[in-house]
């Protein structure tokens, strides 16, 4: 991590205030991802928005940082809309997605001039309601699509599921029955296209498809007024080098759709806005997780390395992947080559955190530090067993905690917990 190195002294200095299991957030690196997403875009079309996807990493310091940078606050629960509101954000550059909206989720995102996108025909009738309701205020709602995305007749989507479970129809005609019902209200305005899809290879080519798909559906139905066009998040970021695949760069991604916009509404007066919503790609390689040897054992013919910390902490999917990794050893002494795993806490048999690493058997009391941890580990890590650890962040040579380590008060907060 830029401006610190990480050596055993150090290490164990930092256990001593902060546990034996801690993520370090690299402050520098965030910067750096959000410049490098923004650049590749902005270099290509004159209105883009990053909206931050909170759901990747809603720690509260890494949300303010970016939105000191530019990013608006991509939400899709309410619990995150009033954090975003709790950080201080202004609710007008809050998107507000997510299949699962309440009346009242609705209402106070149209009284606060929120940007939202509706995911289902129950929400159309809560914004018809408050529409109603409020006849002298003009409304401004987005509609996220479901079409076909799919590849020479093979499903682009996670999982391989053949058909993605949000969004309105395109092809079955509910696409028009909800522009039908936008149009009767006088005071509703369509001010946006959301095309969010969740894609197994997050592939250039499915980028492409969602872009000109949404921009053909503005043409065909004489959307002219549009004041953005949402092509949702899933893109790659930078992966280490030990993971050796070969992917789409942020400049990859930015040629492809701003091509198609520029090209699609370059006889428009004021072109929509672009908004793209990266979670991963900004977050990722923003934060390690360091965790202490506790002990090695051999059962049979196998060498388990035990330490403080679980697979939840590092990958919460719980893929077999090994993670880019480094060992932080109390002594130089030379040890055999060998094969081991990497296990945690937990009493699961699945807690791997790496397996079958060729390398020195780690000792007792080393230190394991594993990168690329940034996506999802803070917000599936379950009050499982085990407290949550601290995060530190670290900026311009100093460290500063912004998640303390929790404590059984915190883990059993008794205004949620009767005892």
């Amino acid at each position: 991590m830029k401006n610190f190195m990480f050596d055993y002294k150090i290490i164990s200095e930092l256990e001593m205030m902060w546990g034996s299991s801690f993520y370090i957030l690299n402050v520098n690196k965030l910067r750096e991802n959000y410049k490098k997403i923004a650049d590749a875009f902005n270099s290509r079309y004159e209105n883009f928005i990053i909206g931050y996807s909170y759901k990747t990493n809603y720690l509260p310091y890494l949300c303010k940082e970016l939105s000191k940078l530019g990013a608006y606050a991509e939400v899709v629960s309410r619990l995150e809309y009033d954090l975003a509101i709790k950080l201080g954000e202004d609710p007008k550059r809050i998107i507000f997605n997510g299949p699962l909206k309440s009346k009242d989720d609705i209402n106070l995102a149209l009284k606060n001039e929120s940007i939202i996108n509706i995911d289902s025909f129950y929400e159309l009738e809560f914004v018809k309601e408050y529409a109603l309701n409020n006849p002298n205020q003009q409304i401004k709602v987005g509609l996220r699509l479901n079409f076909d995305i799919s590849h020479n007749g093979t499903s682009a989507l996670q999982e391989g599921y053949e058909v993605s479970r949000f969004g309105i129809c395109v092809e079955n005609g509910n696409l028009q029955d909800a522009l039908n019902k936008l149009a009767a209200l006088e005071n509703i305005q369509l001010a946006g296209l959301h095309g969010h899809f969740s894609t197994r290879n997050r592939e250039v080519e499915s980028y492409r498809r969602i872009t000109q798909t949404l921009c053909d559906i503005a043409k065909e139905n004489r959307l002219d007024n549009l004041d953005y066009i949402d092509i949702g998040g899933g893109i790659y970021g930078e992966l280490p080098l030990s993971f050796q695949k070969s992917v789409p760069t942020f400049d990859d991604y930015a040629e492809v759709i701003c091509q198609i916009m520029n090209h699609e509404f370059s006889n428009f007066e004021k072109k929509p806005t672009l908004i793209v919503e990266p979670g991963m790609a900004m977050v990722a390689n923003t934060f390690i997780f360091i965790a202490k040897v506790i002990e090695t054992k051999t059962i049979r013919n196998q060498t388990f390395v035990l330490v403080d910390g679980s697979v939840h902490n590092i990958k919460p999917t719980m893929h077999k992947h090994n993670l880019p990794m480094k060992i932080i050893r109390k002594s130089e002494t030379a040890h055999a080559i060998q094969v081991f795993h990497i296990v945690g806490y937990t009493c699961m048999e699945k807690d791997y955190l790496a397996h079958e690493i060729q390398a020195e058997l780690p000792q007792k009391n080393d230190y394991i530090i594993f990168e690329n941890v940034g996506a999802y580990t803070i917000v599936f890590n379950p009050p499982f067993i085990k407290e949550r650890p601290c995060i530190v962040a670290a900026e311009e040579g100093e460290l500063f905690i912004v998640r303390k380590k929790e404590s059984i008060e915190q883990f059993f907060d008794e205004k949620v917990y009767c005892f």
